[in-house]
């Protein structure tokens, strides 16, 4: 009985997950005057992708009085303000077939105003960069961004005029340095009258538009973000974690300036069909329903800043995340203490009455906990193995090559995690531990190999998989003992999370809370996991949870997963937690072990299968813009 509940569980939590990541229909041009319209903004895209426009060519100079002539339709106020290329970015631009001499080393940002009815009040900007490489028509970088942005203000407009003031803001050399950015918000008289801004920008061809960074101490932005962005077509994707991460990571985008200015702001981008990056990236490519996504968001957000009685202000972080796309649950930092507190009474009430009804011993529960590491640890070492099948990335043509990789990547490591998973609820101990131990002794010299012998991570974790996987009396022998050894395992990773990184805690601490919830009514309903009253509640927090975690892990992964695949082991582990009550019968354990093997070999085929699929390129595409 339990085999069907987890495969059921499994299929429908997988069904979840990719629902909550589909993007919206399309709106035609047909739409309501105050409706965003994918369709009416395409024709902006059309227009400014036709070829690559970087800063200096001609094209480029195309695209800055196409834009002018469209803001000054759209009743903007316009103006322009140029500045100093750095000599950083000149450099980078010649290597990338650029000529800045030709732009006399000066970037151009466009400007428009649209007067609100008090003056007196902050403004708020939209902002998106209209240059794009040499070697990229730029559809969906940036200039979907850009074409958002002016369907955007004609709702606005058609929304009827708001008391405070849009300042539209398309600023240039980006591309090479952020430097159209740095002379904006350097010096401009209309840097110190913004109050918040929200950027647009795009690293792929499609998928959900994501919010990924915000001003800092954001609990009032999110809060305004949450209540717009659920009237945005397709909802909204966003969480502290993303946010977290990002302000740590060593690039940036127009936006990092103003937020270091202390603005309050919101930065949306979507990074679906990673090969359209800086590549090959025509208006016909473009996925309208990411047009779609991150246009409808741009203009609720927008609108609302736009009518609020204040803009937010600078507090402190807040812990939030999206729930299938559709509202965003939030807390404040210290909340999470308490959740962990609950959850930890939870746990102790399921392990109290496993302990009297089923046997439950503190012995059973460590070697749950031990599962959890050895998961762990075979995970970042095989993901890392399976990814170092597609290949290295050398240079720049290099990277883009892996990112075009980067599906076929996500779907190996995906399927190693998901056999880990299946080897665990079969029972890790059964194949023999010499095999298993030599299996990822080979993995481990193939990821090092592959992708160099300086990665700590996969030497430690090989370590501790091989040493675990030879002391095969440290797996547990009980559906309870690996269930609340794996839930407090979590546990013990979000108090750590939420000592030193508590925007990122709630990733542990709320799947963690819904696993001693389960256990906890479980363990007083049925302890011997049996009866269907007692595997339905478990099977309805794996499957909502499993959708939950596969919405999160996609966006993920396409993020840092290039460098870091591993990072769906974590995700794995929280699932593993999740489905750990519903292990198959003994009965049934050899072929479950067997599929689980099928399943890891398929992944290593699918991620080696994609220098097939997407070949290195002989040399860097040839453009245009370039060549002038």
């Amino acid at each position: 009985m339990r085999l069907l509940w987890l495969i059921g569980s499994l299929a429908l939590a997988l069904l979840i997950g990719v629902v909550s990541l589909q993007v919206p229909a399309p709106i035609g041009s047909d739409a309501p005057a105050t409706a965003f319209s994918a369709g009416r903004a395409m024709a902006d895209v059309r227009e400014m992708a036709r070829r690559p426009h970087p800063v200096g060519s001609a094209d480029h100079a195309r695209v800055q009085a196409l834009l002018l002539q469209r803001m000054a339709d759209l009743g903007l106020q316009t103006s322009t303000q140029t500045g100093p290329i750095s000599r950083g970015s000149a450099r980078y631009l010649r290597r990338m077939g650029g000529d800045p001499e030709a732009a006399n080393f000066t970037a151009t940002n466009l400007i428009g105003v649209l007067p609100g009815r008090d003056p007196a009040l902050p403004a708020v900007a939209l902002m998106a960069h209209y240059d794009t490489v040499p070697t990229s028509a730029g559809a969906a970088d940036d200039s979907t961004g850009v074409a958002a942005v002016l369907e955007t203000v004609r709702a606005i407009r058609a929304r009827g005029r708001a008391d405070r003031t849009l300042v539209v803001l398309f600023t240039d050399a980006e591309e090479i340095g952020l430097d159209g950015a740095r002379v904006f918000w350097g010096g401009h008289p209309l840097r110190d009258r913004i109050g918040a801004v929200i950027n647009l920008e795009a690293r792929g061809g499609g998928g959900r538009a994501m919010m990924f960074e915000t001003g800092r101490g954001n609990a009032e932005t999110i809060a305004l973000f949450g209540r717009a962005g659920v009237r945005a077509d397709g909802g909204v994707t966003s969480n502290s974690l993303a946010v977290f991460v990002y302000e740590r990571m060593p690039n940036g985008t127009d936006f990092t300036i103003p937020r270091d200015r202390g603005v309050q702001g919101l930065n949306l981008a979507f990074i679906g069909r990673p090969a359209q990056y800086h590549g090959d990236s025509p208006p016909e490519a473009l996925d309208r329903g990411a047009v779609q996504h991150i246009g409808s968001q741009t203009l609720e957000s927008a609108d609302a800043l736009l009518r609020a009685q204040a803009l937010p202000a600078r507090t402190v972080n807040t812990v939030y995340a999206d729930l299938f796309g559709r509202v965003i649950l939030s807390h404040p930092p210290a909340a999470g203490w308490g959740l962990l507190a609950l959850a930890a009474g939870l746990l102790s009430a399921a392990a109290w009455r496993a302990r009297s009804r089923a046997g439950l011993t503190l012995a059973e529960v460590g070697r749950g906990a031990v599962d959890g590491l050895w998961f762990t640890a075979a995970g970042l070492v095989l993901t890392q193995a399976v990814r170092t099948l597609a290949g290295r990335a050398d240079g720049a043509e290099g990277y883009y090559t892996l990112l075009a990789r980067l599906p076929w990547m996500e779907a190996g490591a995906a399927l190693t995690v998901l056999a880990l998973i299946m080897a665990v609820l079969g029972g890790r101990a059964r194949p023999d531990r010499r095999v298993t131990a030599l299996a990822l002794a080979a993995a481990a010299v193939a990821a090092l190999a592959l992708g160099g012998f300086d990665n700590p991570i996969v030497i430690g974790a090989s370590l501790v998989a091989i040493g675990l996987s030879l002391a095969p009396g440290l797996a547990a022998r009980t559906t309870w003992g690996g269930w609340i050894g794996l839930i407090a395992l979590v546990l013990v990773v979000g108090l750590a999370a939420q000592a030193v990184a508590p925007e990122a805690a709630f990733l542990f601490l709320w799947p963690g809370l819904v696993a001693a919830f389960a256990a906890a009514l479980t363990a007083f309903l049925d302890p011997g996991l049996t009866r269907a009253r007692s595997l339905a509640p478990i099977a309805i927090a794996a499957t909502l949870g499993g959708g939950w975690l596969i919405g999160l892990s996609h966006p993920v992964f396409l993020g840092v997963g290039l460098d870091l695949p591993g990072v769906l082991v974590l995700m794995g582990l929280l699932a593993l937690m999740l489905l750990r009550p519903l292990s198959p019968e003994r009965g049934v354990a050899r072929p479950w072990l067997m599929a689980a093997l099928a399943v890891l070999i398929l992944g290593a085929a699918v991620s080696g299968w994609s220098q097939i699929a997407r070949p290195a390129s002989v040399e860097p595409p040839a453009a245009e813009g370039a060549r002038r």
